[in-house]
């Protein structure tokens, strides 16, 4: 293990904080007015997120004889966890999401005993059309964010207009000349660019930030009591095993980067704590949480893997959430900038998907034919919701949620079209998702 002094082991954990503040913070930022919540509320949600991701980020690292990797890794809320959670705050209310999510990560500390089991019915076929499905139905809440917000009385203004492009083309131009951290955190400065440049425009109202307290408790249930609904579970469980089944890939990876070698119960131990950290998610009333690769890709970039970098970054999220000034601020960033960063951070979502389905042999009409019914149905059902307005009541909470009858359609025909190909060894699988994050970390 790598001698660090205190400063530059505070100096790259305040790195990794930065590198992944951005991707936890815009989460909230999405879901919260998407489901209705006050401002007040927004700065909770953002605050509490923040703490979980550093209690989940602590039992990763640290681990346990039955929980945690034990590697350099961060812990944020999955993308691909935003499209459900506002169908199931749209359809069933705030309650049920974190029903969804309990119950989601209790079943991800059950299922990682048999995660070889369980990843045969999700091949890329199926979690590149899941993937894909989830990340095409967020591009209409980017679009909307970026004109303004759906129902604003500003919405389509030039100014909203040119605030969102302006926030893209800075976080193009960062990727596109400069690499390495720069580049990592290039979502985060574009919000900064964008939010200051706003405030000369007087669009930016601070009085949420002067109004917070500067210290504040945590509080478990603060959206109330949880609500179990089978749809709700059954959407957020999918959505976890994709996240299982990518931070495998991760995991074996990121073992290569820190040259030690990994078996299956190393990986079960670190899916037994990413549902852990799920659970909690819940129980916190924030998100589920899963590896973030930005972090991952950062510790192979600065060759730095002792992980008390980041146990140092899991404390600094942790102190982070018990300071609502610092959720507040984050409030304060216009519609329309939120609106700039998410049209390419969705749009990766949808190229993570298509990335996946890569690796399909699109030779076999088959598997063409899997992802056309499961994305085609999945499309359909968000787009036209109404079409199952006749169906009873708990039947249509199933099926008018595209994410979901998406998922399970792609899963099915999987299971009928390839069900001679479900055999593969688990050295087989585990190799390949290596080799599919590998590039990743460059």
């Amino acid at each position: 293990m790598e001698k660090l002094g205190a400063w530059k082991v505070g100096t790259l954990g305040l790195q990794h904080v930065l590198a992944m503040y951005a991707g936890a913070v815009i989460v909230p930022l999405i879901v919260g007015p998407a489901i209705g919540m006050t401002p007040e509320q927004l700065a909770y949600l953002i605050s509490i997120d923040l703490f979980t991701c550093g209690i989940a980020t602590l039992i990763q690292v640290i681990g346990g004889r039955y929980f945690g990797i034990k590697l350099p890794v961060i812990l944020g809320c999955t993308f691909t966890a935003v499209g459900p959670m506002i169908a199931i705050g749209n359809l069933q209310g705030i309650t049920a999401i974190y029903g969804a999510i309990i119950s989601s990560g209790i079943i991800v500390v059950i299922l990682a005993q048999f995660m070889n089991k369980v990843m045969k019915f999700f091949p890329p076929v199926v979690t590149g059309s899941v993937v894909t499905i989830i990340g095409v139905s967020l591009i209409p809440v980017a679009m909307n964010n970026a004109a303004g917000g759906q129902g604003a009385p500003t919405f389509g203004n030039i100014e909203n207009l040119l605030l969102a492009l302006l926030t893209l083309v800075i976080i193009i131009v960062l990727n596109r000349f400069f690499t390495g951290f720069a580049r990592a955190i290039s979502v985060l400065i574009g919000l900064i660019v964008g939010t200051l440049v706003a405030s000369f425009m007087g669009l930016v109202n601070f009085s949420a930030v002067s109004e917070a307290s500067w210290f504040h408790i945590i509080q478990p249930f603060y959206f109330g009591l949880p609500t179990f609904n089978f749809s709700a579970i059954l959407t957020m469980t999918l959505v976890a095993i994709v996240s299982m089944i990518e931070s495998t890939g991760v995991f074996l990876a990121l073992g290569d980067v820190c040259e030690r070698k990994l078996d299956s119960k190393d990986i079960k131990k670190g899916l037994r704590a990413e549902g852990l950290a799920v659970a909690l998610g819940g129980i916190f009333n924030s998100f589920p949480y899963t590896t973030f690769s930005q972090n991952v890709g950062l510790v192979a970039l600065t060759k730095v893997k002792t992980r008390n970098v980041v146990m140092t970054a899991g404390v600094m999220l942790m102190i982070l959430g018990l300071l609502p000034k610092v959720a507040a601020l984050t409030t304060i960033i216009p519609t329309a900038v939120l609106g700039g960063a998410m049209i390419p951070m969705f749009g990766m979502v949808i190229a993570s998907g298509i990335k996946m389905l890569s690796a399909v042999d699109f030779s076999r009409n088959e598997n063409s034919l899997i992802v056309a019914c499961s994305i085609g149905i999945g499309l359909g059902a968000a787009v036209v919701p109404v079409m199952f307005e006749q169906l009873p009541d708990n039947l249509r909470l199933l099926v008018e949620n595209g994410i979901v009858i998406g998922s399970v359609t792609a899963v099915i025909l999987n299971i009928v079209f390839n069900h001679k190909l479900l055999n593969v060894s688990e050295e087989e699988r585990y190799e390949q998702m290596k080799g599919d994050h590998s590039a990743d970390l460059i």
